[in-house]
Parts: C-alpha cells; structure tokens; sequence
C-alpha cells in the first residue's frame, strides 16, 4: 500500500515495489517527491532516508521549479497555479476580446487568434494582477484591525528575491505577483509578515514573537514559500 510521510512542509509519496533499495525521485513541473521502497522496509526507515535527502531535495525542487517557471510556453494543457491549486491551461481563439475564466480544473484564455505566446503570458500577467489586488485589500484591512496599525498603500510588482517587503516609515507595502500562485495561508501569512513591520522593522526576537503572537503557525507557510525559489 502506498503512503504519504511529511518532509517538514513536504509531501513525499512512497511506493513500494520489488527493488533491492530505497530510490528518490523529483518528478517535474511540480517537483513532487516519490520515494520507492523495497516491500516491508519500515517506516521508519524511509523517514530517516529521506531525512537525509533534505536538502537535496529542496535544492532540487527550486531547480524544478524554476526552470519549469523560465519553460512555459502558454499552450493547452499546461499546467499553471492559481491560489494553491494546479489548472490546464485552455486556449480558445478566435476571440474579439481576451479575457481569462476559472472553469472546473482549467483556466480558459481566451485569445484573438493572432496571440502568441508572449501576448497569451501578457494576459494571463494581467489577469493574475487583478486577482491579486482583489485578494490582498479584505487581507490588509483583517489584519490593520487586529493589530491596530495603518498600511497607507500597497502594490503588486514582480520581484526575483522576496515575496514582500515594507518600508515602516512610509507604511508602504509590496507584494510579490507570484504570490497569486500560492495557497491562501501563504498569501495571508505575507501580508502579516508585512504589516507587523510596522510594529518591528527589524527580524529580531520581537518581530518573531509577535509573529508567533498573530499568526502562531507562520513558519510552516515560511518553509513552504522557501522551499520555492524565493524568500521571505
């Protein structure tokens, strides 16, 4: 029977299969982690393998990731992240309008049929723009209640090396548009990252402890978005 065991925050998949040895693999685009066992090799033991692997297999994960990121092509049956959760990527040409839809397990582009890939990523940019700005607003105004604090703006902007950052002075925000692609908890746990800068601009132990204070399991979301190519 297979099972799934738990790798800080990531899940890796065990099969067992008649081999000799334990074997590990990272399968892209997603960098899911498979992990083949001989038949009745303990739990215990796979764990402990895996264990060893860690870093490795963070390593290669970013890897993955990345250059899945840097490979997309914007064509059918790609497979693209909103919010958590993985959709096929559905052209339709042919469209006077462009416009982008949520249906069922697929994200519809609709394009005129002129579009190349390029103008498909453009709207596809665009589209996760404004959902992110839809996303973050009710995020902030929760969160500047709950901690008695005032963010005076926000922007969403592309960043290669953080997922936010905020100026204390200006009470100023920026969020990574990447963030669109990641779950919910991770999202929020940015804009509380954020926003308590405004009580501790630096990562010291009050910023921590206030972090524990609001949000009590943000390094489970922190560990997650760093095992992506970004930090936080």
């Amino acid at each position: 029977m297979n099972k799934i065991i738990k790798l800080e925050d990531i899940e890796a998949e065990v099969y067992y299969k008649n081999i000799r040895n334990i074997n590990l693999r990272i399968s892209p685009p997603e960098g899911k982690v498979r992990i083949s066992a001989p038949f009745r090799t303990t739990t215990k033991t796979i764990y402990k393998f895996a264990c060893s692997k860690l870093s490795w297999i963070k390593k290669k994960r970013r890897m993955i990731l990345e250059s899945t990121s840097e490979s997309l092509q914007y064509i059918n049956d790609e497979t693209h992240f909103f919010m958590g959760e993985k959709y096929k990527l559905r052209i339709q040409k042919n469209n006077a309008l462009t416009e982008v839809k949520l249906i069922n397990n697929e994200i519809v582009l609709q394009v005129p049929d002129e579009a190349d890939s390029s103008k498909r990523q453009s709207i596809l940019q665009d589209w996760y723009h404004l959902q992110l700005e839809m996303i973050i607003p009710p995020l902030i105004s929760k969160w500047e209640s709950i901690m008695n604090v005032s963010v005076r703006r926000f922007s969403i902007r592309r960043m290669k090396t953080r997922w936010g950052s905020c100026t204390p002075k200006s009470r100023c925000i920026r969020f990574n548009l990447e963030l669109v692609k990641r779950a919910p908890e991770c999202i929020e746990y940015i804009v509380v990252h954020e926003l308590v800068h405004l009580l501790e601009a630096s990562h010291n132990n009050k910023f921590k402890s206030l972090m524990d204070r609001f949000y009590p399991n943000w390094k489970l979301y922190r560990r997650e978005l760093r095992s992506l190519q970004i930090k936080a």
